[in-house]
């Protein structure tokens, strides 16, 4: 790591743990989270950090932009990307202060997905063997699916901090190393570093929560690093990175549809949720999760770096089986 990308990360550190400090006092006043039957924590508890948290980001690459010439090119690039990360930032914050109705949120996130989306270059191809129109459907839905699942799966003190500074820390060294555009790197290390700021504050038992205001455009930034690698020809990698966040969301989901349960309605029956209610400290959770995100992403850059389709399905096959392990623990739960 040289100078630049040093400061680059303690800028968006640094801003994000001193954007706190400042608003703190606000979010206790208009964003208290108050414990409810479905609610993992037992305290009224502010919210809203995640505002600190996408202002460092916007801050850090600002600055990085303004000293290194170059750049100041992608980022003008990156505007409708920075557009659409505010656009959710708002209905988040609103959100979290006044609970929107569930389809005008859908529809204001379905806007910014596709924002993202649409503008990517068309050179970025994760499904080439399929017209560039459907791959752009496709994609608009999983980012949809995405950017929900990471605000579903912010439920307890540090998740979030589990999943995303493994996956951040991993697309800035994969871009690093040419597997993905140079920008990818920027964003997931000012990314990385701005939740790094959060972290303190939200170690268990936090003293602050993201907030939708949060979860929301971090799964967005999140969502666009994975398509800049799957588009760059690691879909493997970008499959294996949030492989736990998907499998979670998407089999509660499932379970909850069988059931016949109203899938808008807040709910405790997350298997990172479950293992809590059944026994697992909050910090023996998130640090397994932590864990297996971290063996998810030595897969995925091995994947790059062999660079063979039977690899890359034999990488995917193992992730499955580590997720599925972590799962059943979290499904048994302490005994």
């Amino acid at each position: 790591m040289g100078w630049r990308e040093f400061e680059l990360i303690v800028t968006a550190g640094a801003g994000s743990a001193v954007l706190i400090m400042l608003l703190l006092p606000m979010f206790r006043r208009y964003a208290l989270a108050r414990p409810n039957a479905r609610s993992s924590h037992s305290a009224p508890t502010p919210q809203g950090g995640g505002v600190a948290v996408v202002l460092a980001v916007a801050i850090a690459l600002g600055v990085d932009g303004a000293l290194i010439g170059p750049e100041r090119a992608a980022l003008v690039d990156m505007l409708p990307l920075g557009a659409a990360v505010v656009l959710l930032t708002i209905v988040g914050a609103i959100d979290d202060m006044v609970p929107i109705a569930p389809m005008w949120r859908l529809a204001v996130q379905a806007v910014a997905v596709t924002l993202t989306v649409a503008t990517m270059p068309v050179e970025l191809r994760a499904i080439p063997i399929v017209p560039i129109t459907i791959e752009r459907a496709a994609e608009i839905f999983a980012g949809l699916w995405f950017v929900n699942l990471v605000n579903f799966m912010d439920g307890i003190d540090w998740m979030t901090v589990a999943e995303a500074v493994p996956s951040a820390a991993s697309m800035f060294i994969f871009a690093l190393f040419g597997a993905a555009p140079a920008m990818t790197g920027s964003v997931a290390l000012a990314l990385c570093g701005a939740i790094l700021g959060f972290a303190p504050f939200n170690k268990p038992v936090a003293k602050l929560f993201l907030g939708d205001v949060g979860s929301l455009p971090i799964g967005l930034l999140l969502f666009w690093l994975l398509l800049q690698l799957a588009g760059s020809g690691h879909m493997a990698a970008a499959m294996l990175l949030p492989l736990y966040y998907v499998a979670d969301t998407s089999i509660t989901l499932l379970r909850r549809l069988v059931r016949g349960e109203r899938i808008t309605e807040a709910h405790r029956t997350h298997f990172y949720q479950l293992a809590v209610v059944r026994g697992f400290s909050v910090m023996t959770v998130v640090q397994s999760v932590f864990a297996v995100n971290l063996m998810l992403a030595v897969l995925a850059a091995l994947s790059i770096l062999i660079s063979s389709v039977a690899f890359d399905l034999l990488a995917v096959a193992g992730g499955c089986t580590l997720v599925a392990a972590l799962l059943a623990m979290m499904w048994r739960g302490q005994r």
